[in-house]
């Protein structure tokens, strides 16, 4: 979508593309029951994992300790937007204060979704990651203050059970 702005008193014309090429995440989420949606974030933070380390002494091995593999964790992923005023994220949040046997919009449902990196331009995708059996564990919105002249950011929190990373599609 372009935007034009100008006087028209001689003055050069911009155009804006929406969403901003700052914004160059696209997070689509499928909730299991419901439809699949899509938003564009500023900021994803949290793609990573790690592995346990077991440190296992062997009897009348004295000199050494065996390093056995341990469990996968995986960290919350975190996306930053401007706040929309769009309060589906906040619902989809709440509803698992509600919890289970209560009357909710989204009753406890976890989401699978994908985590699209664009570049600039925001025609072509340069790498997807994956996540599984995701669910929001914290919504924040940043502070109101009049005094500043800040955007308000929203900030969505998912902890999941895997995350992948799959090859750009050409």
């Amino acid at each position: 979508m372009a935007n034009e702005s100008g006087s028209g008193n001689g003055q050069q014309t911009t155009k804006a593309v929406y969403p901003l090429p700052v914004f160059c995440f696209k997070v689509t989420l499928t909730l299991e029951g419901f439809k699949q949606g899509e938003a564009f974030f500023k900021s994803v933070s949290g793609l990573k994992y790690e592995t346990e380390v077991v440190d296992v002494k062997v009897g009348g091995i004295n000199d050494t300790t065996l390093k056995l593999v341990g469990s996968t964790k995986w960290s919350n992923i975190v996306l930053k937007r401007g706040f929309t005023g769009d309060a589906t994220l906040l619902q989809w949040r709440e509803s698992w204060l509600v919890g289970v046997g209560k009357k909710a919009e989204y009753p406890l449902v976890r989401a699978s979704g994908s985590i699209q990196q664009f570049d600039t331009s925001l025609t072509k995708c340069v790498a997807q990651w994956n996540f599984v059996r995701a669910w929001p564990v914290k919504w924040e919105c940043s502070e109101l203050d009049a005094s500043k002249n800040e955007v308000a950011i929203e900030t969505l929190e998912l902890a999941h059970e895997g995350l992948k990373l799959e090859p750009p599609k050409k």
